[in-house]
């Protein structure tokens, strides 16, 4: 029997490169890792040859293949011995492994979380310019995230960082299109394109703090981060009564606002004020219809930004009319019962948030 010389290298750690693993995250194949970091200098310094990097790079491509199995539930990342990961190591292909594009997120906002929509990802790929692996990645994390969590009860953000051990502001992001998919709500219209990730998130967010329950301080089995105050909702109805003070209210805002608009802007709210102030109340007391409120967004943009911006308003109207409206209807009369006076500025809370992030110019 001929005599083998073999080199062994042990080693307790699992070595992670985050560069090397960036790539994996996006869905570079090894080939195209290995041209992008030839590109970069990558193993200049040390004069390494391209089919050492070559190597290096299929190495780890394979360590982080038989990890992702585990990274479908961190817990078992925690709990297994195979994979020595340092800490901070872990936490990072944790997070790094559930993170998420916004264009992608956009895209999925609204999409059946089906096997069918999955196979259609090579369109979202094409649209967004990320690689379809990424992209199946991505979609594959928002279907788990939501099966894990959408009949937990308690905050959504809580419940997506206990149970797969990401980043609050990660986690803010998931429960994001968590509650939008659970609620239903309409953002795939063409008139909603325009809206990007981040104005959602915020609107959603908003929605979640003052809209559900977990406003009043509700907590046990029965209620869910995902579940509408439905009495709320119902006693927005009582808002209509503001209908008959409009004069009134109109005469507030105008006091208010007549000194920092010029004098056009402020002769067009004059002229408008009727279909702005109805359009509040009406939606209000709609909201606790399911159609109502799954067309939100639809009925804020069709009532409220495409007349603004038909008008030339800028952000900074539309801010200045919504706090003034806000606080004029709390001054009235009528508004000295504590219910309504609560029952408005709750309702205003949410309708100011994604009217000013809804606003694009």
């Amino acid at each position: 029997m001929a005599d083998c010389t073999v080199d062994v290298f042990i080693s307790n750690y699992t070595l992670v490169d985050p560069e090397i693993y960036q790539l994996w995250i996006e869905g570079f194949t090894s080939n195209e890792a290995v041209c992008y970091l030839k590109q970069k200098g990558f193993g200049n310094a040390m004069g390494a040859p391209l089919e050492l990097i070559a190597s290096d790079v299929l190495d780890h491509y394979r360590t982080y293949s038989l990890i992702e199995r585990l990274l479908h539930a961190p817990s078992k990342l925690l709990e297994q011995s195979c994979f020595q990961l340092e800490p901070q190591t872990r936490q990072l292909i944790i997070e790094k492994y559930f993170s998420i594009d916004d264009v992608v997120a956009r895209e999925i906002l609204g999409k059946k979380l089906t096997s069918r929509y999955r196979k259609d990802l090579d369109e979202v790929a094409e649209k967004t310019c990320v690689k379809l692996k990424s992209c199946r990645r991505q979609f594959d994390n928002v279907k788990r995230i939501f099966k894990a969590v959408e009949e937990i009860p308690g905050t959504l953000t809580n419940n997506i960082k206990q149970h797969f051990f990401i980043s609050n502001e990660l986690a803010k992001k998931y429960a994001c299109i968590v509650f939008l998919a659970c609620l239903r709500f309409e953002t795939s219209k063409k008139k909603l394109q325009y809206l990007t990730f981040g104005d959602l998130l915020t609107c959603s967010h908003s929605i979640m703090i003052y809209w559900t329950y977990t406003y009043t301080g509700h907590t046990g089995p029965e209620y869910y981060d995902t579940e509408m105050d439905k009495e709320f909702l119902l006693d927005l109805r009582e808002l209509r009564c503001l209908l008959e003070k409009e004069k009134e209210i109109k005469h507030l805002v105008c006091m208010r606002l007549k000194p920092v608009l010029l004098e056009r802007a402020f002769h067009e709210l004059d002229s408008s004020f009727r279909s702005y102030w109805r359009a509040l109340i009406t939606i209000a007391c709609n909201l606790h219809r399911n159609r109502e409120l799954r067309d939100l967004f639809v009925d804020l943009c069709e009532k409220l930004i495409e007349p603004w911006r038909q008008n030339g308003w800028n952000r900074e109207q539309v801010n200045k009319f919504l706090a003034s409206i806000t606080q004029s209807v709390l001054e009235l009369e009528i508004s000295r019962d504590q219910e309504t006076r609560c029952l408005w500025d709750r309702y205003m809370q949410v309708i100011t948030i994604c009217l000013d992030k809804m606003y694009h110019i």
